[in-house]
């Protein structure tokens, strides 16, 4: 099955501060704020939650192909993504603005000053999924443009196209009826714990609700592992990889997803499929960064088997023997 990922591509601009930003501010002074501070170091790291994904899914062998909008600064990543086994024939690239961009300063108490810049994302709602081809198995709508997401999900259901909805930090951006609209239909949901709650909040569904309009509701909790629900049985939870030293926990959700979905394109249940996801997120927590991880298939392999048994671990493993171990 050819997966299709739909949503933001981005770099992000870390930088630390190594005093405190609430030092800096004077309190009755507060309507005329103007600071710069020096920060130490800056991380610049390749983004964007269907990048991620897209990543995830190229480095076990899936080939996924990438949707998005771009700037003409996008080369570089470009080929780090094509040399991670993910097809980007589909990215536009805009004539007039940069790739979408998040900076952030972060000080000593973890507290942050940070901005997105949208840019390029803008033009996302101008993609049209029907020009794909050939027309993929499956799409997952991520993050993106809140014009876009609409806009795909609507072809996807023109178009007979099986979709995902991972509707994540943009709940906050839609209304009811958009909200409605994003997953009705959908094959897959994905939500955090927040989202879920959320999700209930902004359509004004009941749970039973939203089960009967996705096939699927995947959502991850942390630390306590992944909860799946369909409609008519009861709900099945998979315990997360214990132990895990975790470095950073950005694209960990992504990395999730990319596991998750792959196990579904090789035909694998909704567990076995959990049992990946939550593996190759386990790897992607431990390094720096949403694409610093490696989805070496003797690594996940070691870490079913120690997780979920040797049973789960020869299920999955014959499928991870395809996946080439790209760095």
């Amino acid at each position: 099955m050819r997966i299709a990922v739909t949503g933001s591509i981005a770099t992000d601009h870390l930088m630390t501060f190594p005093g405190r930003i609430v030092d800096q501010l004077i309190p009755d002074r507060l309507d005329q704020v103007s600071l710069s501070f020096l920060a130490d170091d800056l991380e610049i790291r390749r983004g964007g939650v269907a990048a991620n994904i897209s990543y995830g899914l190229g480095g076990l062998g899936l080939d996924p192909v990438l949707v998005g909008a771009v700037g003409s600064d996008f080369g570089e990543y470009e080929v780090w993504l094509k040399e991670h086994g993910v097809d980007t024939g589909a990215v536009h690239v805009s004539a007039r603005r940069q790739t979408a961009r998040f900076v952030c300063l972060t000080d000593q108490d973890a507290n942050q000053i940070a901005a997105f810049y949208a840019g390029a994302m803008t033009e996302a709602r101008d993609i049209d999924l029907g020009r794909l081809d050939p027309l993929p198995g499956l799409v997952v709508v991520a993050p993106d443009d809140p014009e876009a997401m609409l806009r795909h999900t609507a072809r996807c259901r023109a178009l007979g196209i099986p979709f995902a909805a991972d509707p994540s930090q943009q709940l906050a951006r839609l209304d009811g009826h958009q909200a409605r609209t994003l997953l009705t239909g959908a094959r897959l949901l994905f939500t955090n714990e927040y989202e879920a709650t959320l999700l209930l909040e902004r359509t004004g569904w009941s749970r039973d609700d939203v089960l009967h309009q996705a096939g699927a509701w995947i959502t991850t909790l942390g630390a306590d592992g992944v909860r799946i629900e369909t409609a008519g049985r009861p709900a099945l939870t998979v315990p997360a990889v214990a132990g895990v030293r975790t470095a950073d926990p950005t694209g960990a959700g992504d990395a999730f997803r990319a596991g998750f979905l792959a196990a579904l394109a090789w035909d694998l249940d909704s567990p076995h499929a959990a049992r990946l996801g939550c593996a190759l997120a386990s790897l992607a927590l431990a390094e720096v960064g949403s694409q610093a991880y490696t989805p070496d298939p003797a690594r996940l392999t070691a870490v079913i088997t120690e997780t979920y048994g040797t049973a789960a671990a020869e299920t999955i493993a014959a499928h991870l023997g395809g996946a080439p171990c790209r760095r």
